[in-house]
């Protein structure tokens, strides 16, 4: 997992008092997160204002697709998991869309852009995604882009999937960090 520096912290403890106190409008940008290969950097005119920790897990079910019977393996369901800030107060929540909501009443459903494998090995890959819908008027509001990056474990398991556990679902443990952007303010 990357560890990030003490000023990305502050930046981040100053974005969420201000999400908490004054309203979305008044988030502070954070830092651009470093080590995050190009593909996964958000369109030109986007800044960083926003990171949480996701911790829980990804769901998946041991089943075949309709047009492959025979084809039996774990498929991803989504995901589940409390998005904490720099000092692990709960800020929201992600879960199946992909989608993240915020505490204060934002949520918004992505759509991945682009995939690279995770320098952990054994963890789900780090991800671009876009945002496809936006609903309510909190923190999240804003969101453009979102990054997952600094992944650790919820890769599907490695038990057998076949017909003698069909419909088994698995919860796999997953910590990732997501960091949001929006569009750079007007000069």
């Amino acid at each position: 997992m990357t560890i990030r520096t003490p000023a990305l912290l502050a930046a981040v403890v100053v974005a969420g008092c201000a999400a908490r106190f004054a309203g979305a409008s008044a988030i502070a940008a954070i830092a651009v997160p470093a080590d995050v290969p190009a593909a996964l950097q958000p369109a030109a005119g986007q800044e960083p204002f926003l990171e949480a920790h996701a911790s829980g897990v990804q769901v998946y079910e041991c089943s075949a697709p309709a047009d492959a019977p025979a084809a039996w393996a774990w498929q991803f369901k989504g995901p589940e998991a409390t998005l904490t800030g720099a000092r692990g107060e709960v800020i929201g929540r992600h879960f199946g869309g992909p989608s993240w909501a915020s505490s204060d009443g934002a949520t918004v459903v992505g759509k991945v852009a682009a995939s690279a494998p995770s320098p952990e090995r054994g963890s789900i890959p780090w991800l671009l995604l876009t945002i496809r819908s936006h609903e309510g008027a909190g923190t999240l509001a804003a969101t453009s882009s979102v990054q997952r990056i600094d992944t650790e474990g919820g890769v599907a398991p490695a038990t057998p999937c076949g017909p003698a556990n069909a419909h088994q679902v698995e919860r796999v443990g997953y910590t990732a960090t997501f960091v949001f952007w929006r569009a750079k303010p007007a000069a």
